[in-house]
């Protein structure tokens, strides 16, 4: 049995669905069309694996793809975590953090962790609509009903820094959510939490971190190519980004 045929028979009863065009996320003006998988399709690990290489991502349950008509700016990016090398800017950012503790948790809920998770988001996304106090808004970011997931958590001594949610592929790592402390601005534990992800991913003998999408128009996603070398997925093949 060939790979084709394999993937015909693993996608072959899901079913895909289109959203009419809704105001885009990342470019001010323009408008967006997603293409999401059945929410309540009956799907695995092994399913959602193949379709991150396809270039889909989860939130919550959902699991989408932009596919916008006349733009292609929306890239899913990956980092090759065996063949990364940090920048120096990066590398202090790893040595400045080495006071930290990290510890891998279940993805449940834990009030330490929705603490932060509120300050952190009246910090960044105050009336946004994203500063939910709800704690199901919050268990919608962090787990699903079939994701292999977990939460990487950073502590200085009793004190909780950060927690990075990711999910465990076969051959690789999500990085699906991250939030830290505002107050530890200095700190820059957002490139932290993901130069730890590719170091766990190397320790499990993985081979790729998976960053969702980058945009280059988009300065809020700029950050994801500083991540070297990285890969992006052109068409259906994964290619190095040219710099």
């Amino acid at each position: 049995m060939n790979d084709e045929t394999s993937l015909q028979e693993l996608f072959g009863s899901l079913r895909f669905f289109v959203t009419p065009p809704h105001p885009c996320s990342y470019l001010e003006g323009r408008e967006a069309i997603t293409v999401f998988l059945d929410p309540k399709a009956d799907i695995s690990m092994t399913h959602y694996t193949h379709l991150a290489r396809l270039g889909f991502r989860r939130s919550g349950e959902h699991v989408y793809r932009p596919q916008c008509e006349n733009c292609d700016l929306c890239i899913p990016v990956r980092i090759p975590v065996n063949k990364f090398t940090p920048s120096r800017s990066q590398s202090r950012c790893y040595k400045r953090n080495q006071d930290l503790t990290m510890h891998i948790r279940d993805a449940e809920f834990d009030p330490e962790h929705f603490n932060l998770y509120q300050r952190y988001m009246k910090s960044r996304h105050a009336g946004g609509g994203m500063d939910s106090d709800d704690p199901e808004s919050y268990l919608h970011v962090i787990q699903s009903r079939w994701s292999d997931t977990c939460l990487m958590e950073f502590h200085q001594r009793d004190k909780l820094f950060a927690v990075a949610v990711i999910d465990i592929f076969s051959d690789g790592l999500s990085a699906v959510y991250t939030f830290y402390e505002p107050e530890q601005i200095q700190r820059s534990l957002g490139v932290f939490a993901i130069l730890s992800e590719i170091q766990y991913a190397r320790e499990q003998g993985l081979d790729w971190l998976y960053l969702g999408f980058w945009n280059p128009e988009s300065p809020k996603m700029a950050y994801k190519s500083l991540y070297r070398p990285i890969e992006i997925l052109s068409g259906n093949q994964w290619q190095h980004r040219k710099k």
